[in-house]
């Protein structure tokens, strides 16, 4: 990060007056120490400036989820802080830190939109979600299956970022369980006072997720309850439970040179992002993963800028939301994969292709598979 982006967040306290000494001498206390930086290091050649500093975003981004924005800005003890941070972020149970650095399936963390999948019965599981949040008095809930939304009320869509895609990403860094409790942080709505979150397994994998206050308790939300409500949609929510790598329905019709694919809805801040298409053939799903990061680092920071600019004319915008804009990379010799982009107004395409796809026929291949995706996103 550069100019006014800088890596550490101050607050405006002041330092504490002196105090005495546990040995009764008078002391003056050490200051509270008002700012903290990140540093990230990369081992791998040519990584983009956009991938580490959005990296370092959403680092920051969960230490305030988890400790809030009070602890960070205005440290009084920085060894107790150091030990909460390893205690909450670092260990066996909270893995969110880690899976940032890792291989992760997901990508919510470079594209800064909510990895989404796309259920078989989606219009009734969404019914459902809305009735229960109704019945439990949270504006705030959504299912989730392996860090990903399936489905999600509008108040829970509201969230703004970084928490909307930290939230899912964390119930899915974490260990099953039937239920839990825990306060968290918004980092972009409520970084000082913290909420309730909520998970209720549904099924292994499937959970349910509310974002409250005070209410309603945790016991309230009882087996009963729950039955009520998600026992007709049974077989749905088991259906959702492969979702979670493939993120579209089983038999979706998608063309057979397809090996991944990322769909983003510039404006919802969603995406769709699977591997899973020909699993048979090379490369690896974590080479596909790979390539489709790196693919899109390129295409965001090159060819198709984020937003138009602020004296763009209305004509002109018109005429970019109708017509699509493509740009395609051909990997070397030996590899000879094919990665292209498409934009059509507030969406974005990027496929992973095979090497016998005819390099002039890939803008037509990603138009054709973007107005078929559409409906979804």
């Amino acid at each position: 990060m550069r100019g006014q982006e800088a890596r550490c967040i101050c607050c405006a306290s002041q330092p504490l007056a002196g105090f005495p000494c546990s040995v009764g001498v008078a002391a003056a206390a050490p200051p509270p120490v008002n700012s903290i930086t990140l540093i990230v290091l990369s081992s791998e050649e040519g990584t983009s400036e956009l991938r580490l500093e959005r990296m370092l975003h959403m680092v920051f981004g969960a230490m305030v989820l988890i400790v809030g924005l009070e602890e960070l800005t205005n440290i009084r003890n920085v060894e107790r802080l150091k030990k909460e941070l390893r205690v909450r972020l670092w260990d066996a149970s909270y893995c969110l830190i880690d899976s940032f650095l890792g291989n992760s399936e997901l990508i919510g963390d470079l594209t800064q939109c909510v990895d989404c999948v796309i259920p078989p019965e989606g219009s009734a599981m969404q019914e459902t979600l809305s009735g229960f949040a109704e019945a439990t008095g949270t504006a705030f809930v959504s299912l989730l299956v392996s860090g990903r939304v399936v489905a999600a009320t509008e108040g829970w869509w509201r969230l703004g970022m970084p928490e909307a895609v930290l939230l899912p990403w964390l119930v899915g860094s974490l260990p099953p369980q039937a239920a839990r409790d825990y306060p968290v942080y918004l980092p972009h709505g409520s970084p000082t006072v913290p909420h309730r979150l909520l998970t209720l397994t549904l099924l292994r994998g499937l959970e349910l997720c509310l974002l409250c206050g005070p209410r309603p308790p945790l016991g309230q939300l009882d087996p009963q309850l729950l039955e009520r409500w998600w026992q007709p949609l049974l077989e749905p929510l088991r259906a959702c439970l492969p979702l979670g790598p493939r993120a579209l329905p089983e038999g979706f019709p998608l063309h057979s040179d397809i090996l991944g694919l990322l769909l983003l809805h510039l404006e919802l801040r969603r995406c769709l992002f699977t591997v899973e298409p020909s699993k048979d053939k090379e490369p690896s799903p974590e080479q596909r993963r790979r390539l489709l990061r790196n693919f899109y680092t390129l295409v965001a920071t090159t060819h198709f800028p984020p937003e138009p600019g602020p004296a763009e004319k209305q004509e002109d915008t018109v005429h970019a939301a109708q017509t699509p804009r493509a740009c395609y990379l051909v990997l070397g010799p030996g590899m000879g994969w094919q990665l292209v982009a498409v934009q059509l107004g507030l969406r974005l395409l990027l496929l992973l292709l095979s090497p016998q796809t005819p390099t002039h026929g890939l803008r037509s291949l990603a138009t054709r598979t973007l107005q078929t995706l559409t409906p979804l996103l």
